[in-house]
This record gives structure tokens, C-alpha cells and sequence, in this order.
């Protein structure tokens, strides 16, 4: 017998579960291109291609959310300002990549939450619990025990992957400083600008290749000059623009319909793809010390966001 009951909606926490889990495997993908490109092409021309294309998908995204008279606010400089601050985290979360494994760059900008908390006392002047402090202090514990200061197997790309870490979290208390008075299109819009300014400038500076280095992975990504692409990899780099714009569309509409603490774990979902990705690309595998790193790192980030949650429950009783 076929039911004729009305189907269940789905509630707007699991509908914003599922858009975030489908954001963060759409910018696995755009990790997994540029460390593809990184051997062959500069950081800044892939930016610039990315940035570039970006620019359409963005502004049809500020048209549906309020139109263009979001952009021109008084709170402008700020978004710029915030966008200097991503793209620093950018930049270093992709130099980081062209020299470190996947999962590895990409558990290290976790470090991102534990940031956060500590901003949020020396910026917003926000009380933190003994609690929250130990597993600040537990999770970078973790950074520490994956970074291997000292060890034969430290690269100078992990400090990298902390300081994105870092930025980016001075980028998230900054958008909380600016509170509701921006909307996310807009911050988005302002923050592909400064991408491509940046990106330009950069292009100025290394696009010749006459500061080529051919050491360091990470410096030959930066410095290496322009390359004329194939067909095949022009379509890659502006794939990341579309990207972006999508991914950035899904992770909006996750925070925008669902609670910040319920989706906000599954962030952490984008470690299964780099594990993913590098394993079947690159053949790279997590030993048992960068294991356990990752899982202090995702545990003491876990145990903050349910802190966080239950801080907030205990407020409104």
C-alpha cells in the first residue's frame, strides 16, 4: 500500500548540515587543483584566472541579497581591510600546500577555531572558561606535534599553514566585530576584489620571472613567472573561480538557515577529502605521529564548538 502522508520536511539544521558538507567538498576540490597546478604554474596567474571569473558569479550573488547599493556602505573599508586579511590566509594556506601534503595543510589551518578563541579575548575582550582554555592549549599542542620543530621531517611550509590558520581566524572576529551591518554577498564581493588586486600586484612583481626560485616548493609557486596555459588548465584555474562562488553560496546559505554551533563540526569533514585526495593522487598517507596530531587538532576544535554551545544554552536559562 503506497502512503499518501505528506512527506517530512527536513528541519533547517539538517538542510544546513547538508549544505555545508556540499560547500566544504566543493573547496576540496579547488585545493586539490591548485596543488595539481602547483608544480607548473605561479600562485598569482592562478588567482588572477580564479578571481577573474569569480567576478559575474558574485555579483548575481550581491543582486539576491539586497543588490548593489550593499556594496557602498560605511562600513566599506573594514570589508577591505578583511579582505587584506583573507587573502594573507589564503595565500599562505596555498604556499603551504604546493610543499605539504593534503591532509596535512589541511588539519594545521584547522588550528583556525583555537585562533579564534584567543582573538575573541584580545579583540572582543570575550570571558573564556578554564575549560576552553585547556583545550586551546591541548589543540596546539597538536599543531606542535604535527609542525615536528626540530625533527628531520619539519618543513618550513607547516609555520605556513599555522599562520593561515591565524589570519583567517583574525578575519572571522573581524566579521564578527562588523556584526549584521554587512551582508555576506557583499563581504564576499569585496573580498574577490582585494583577491584580485593582490593577485595583480603580485603578477607585477614576480609575473616576468626574473625572481624565480627553484628551491623551496612554496617559493617556486610564488615567484615563478607567468606560463602560457594549455586549454585544459585555463579551464581548471577558472573552475576555481566557479568554485569559489558556489562553495561560497553553499557555506552562506549553511550558516544562514541552520544554528552556527550545529553545522560548524562538520568543517571538519574537509580533513576526510584532503586524507581522500592525497592518498589517491599523491600516494601520501598520515603517519602514526601525524595521525595523532590530527586528532588532537580535531578533538580540542570539537570540544570548543560543544563548549561553545553549551556556554550558550546556559546563557538564556
Amino acid at each position: 500500500m503506497i502512503s499518501t502522508a505528506p512527506p517530512i520536511p527536513m528541519s533547517r539544521n539538517s538542510a544546513g548540515i547538508l549544505f555545508l558538507i556540499a560547500g566544504i567538498a566543493v573547496f576540496a576540490v579547488q585545493d586539490l587543483i591548485l596543488k595539481l597546478l602547483s608544480g607548473t604554474y605561479p600562485l598569482h596567474q592562478a588567482m588572477v584566472m580564479r578571481s577573474l571569473t569569480a567576478v559575474p558569479f558574485l555579483l548575481i550573488l550581491v543582486k539576491l541579497n539586497g543588490g548593489l547599493s550593499t556594496l557602498i556602505t560605511p562600513g566599506l573599508p573594514r570589508m577591505i581591510g578583511r579582505g587584506i586579511t583573507m587573502f594573507t590566509a589564503y595565500t599562505s594556506y596555498y604556499l603551504a600546500l604546493a610543499a605539504l601534503p593534503l591532509a596535512t595543510t589541511v588539519a594545521l589551518y584547522f588550528a583556525a577555531p583555537l585562533f579564534i578563541t584567543l582573538l575573541s579575548v584580545l579583540i572582543l575582550n570575550e570571558k573564556v572558561s578554564i575549560l576552553r582554555w585547556l583545550a586551546v592549549g591541548t589543540g596546539f599542542a597538536g599543531v606542535i606535534i604535527m609542525v615536528r620543530p626540530g625533527s628531520d621531517l619539519f618543513d618550513w611550509a607547516a609555520p605556513l599553514a599555522v599562520v593561515s590558520g591565524l589570519t583567517y581566524g583574525v578575519s572571522m572576529v573581524s566579521a564578527r566585530r562588523m556584526g549584521s551591518h554587512e551582508t555576506a554577498a557583499a563581504l564576499a564581493f569585496w573580498g574577490n576584489a582585494v583577491f584580485l588586486v593582490c593577485a595583480l600586484i603580485l603578477s607585477a612583481i614576480f609575473g616576468s620571472g626574473e625572481f624565480a626560485g627553484a628551491g623551496h616548493k612554496s617559493v617556486a609557486f610564488m615567484t615563478r613567472g607567468w606560463v602560457w596555459p594549455t586549454g585544459f588548465d585555463t579551464l581548471l584555474m577558472m573552475a576555481c573561480g566557479v568554485i569559489a562562488a558556489a562553495g561560497l553560496t553553499l557555506l552562506t546559505q549553511a550558516y544562514r538557515i541552520a544554528q552556527s554551533n550545529v553545522v560548524a563540526p562538520f568543517e571538519y569533514t574537509a580533513l576526510i577529502w584532503g586524507v581522500l585526495y592525497g592518498w589517491v593522487f599523491w600516494s601520501d598517507w598520515p603517519d602514526a605521529t601525524g595521525w595523532i596530531g590530527i586528532a588532537i587538532i580535531v578533538g580540542a576544535g570539537l570540544f570548543v564548538i560543544w563548549l561553545e554551545r553549551v556556554e550558550a544554552y546556559t546563557s538564556r536559562q
